[in-house]
């Protein structure tokens, strides 16, 4: 240590001093600043993503739960949309069951008239068959009876014993 301590010059020690500093003051200006600016950049550029990044985790939630929200809407919606539906077939359904029968009560109606009006017509056409078959047999056996004068009296005698009798 001793040599190093006779060796040592302060003209040389002043100038390596020297250009220390100008060799610092020229990297600081060269390389640290551009190296420390791309590293700030870089560093930037990285807090950009990860805020981009969160925002996005951010608006993904938001979408999930908006789509939940229009996902439970739209069921709630279907549900009332069936309700709906089911109510107007069940209307639907015992409207038409009434209305069919009503018209089952108006036909059978109609159709025991039917039976009523033909049922008379058929018993006034036996009625009226009935007198004229009778009004022929009659008048062909008063013909047989009184076509015989013996018959004929004996006829007369006895309706007048009958008369007599009641």
């Amino acid at each position: 240590m001793e040599t190093l301590l006779n060796d040592f010059s302060v003209g040389l020690f002043i100038m390596q001093a020297v250009i220390l500093l100008i060799l610092i003051l020229l990297m600081r200006k060269f390389a640290w600043k551009p190296i420390l600016d791309a590293l700030q950049s870089r560093e930037d550029g990285i807090q950009n993503a990860l805020d981009s990044a969160e925002k996005a985790k951010l608006e993904m939630q938001n979408l999930t739960a908006s789509n939940d929200k229009l996902l439970k809407e739209a069921r709630a919606e279907r549900e009332v949309l069936l309700k709906e539906a089911r109510e107007m077939k069940e209307t639907m359904i015992s409207s038409a069951k009434e209305e069919a029968q009503v018209q089952a009560n108006a036909m059978i109606a109609q159709a025991q008239a039917a039976i009523e009006s033909e049922k008379k017509a058929a018993m006034a056409e036996l009625k009226s068959h009935v007198a004229s078959l009778s009004l022929e047999i009659a008048e062909k056996v008063v013909r047989q009876e009184l076509s015989n004068k013996d018959k004929q009296e004996a006829l007369v005698e006895s309706m007048l014993g009958e008369a007599t009798l009641n």
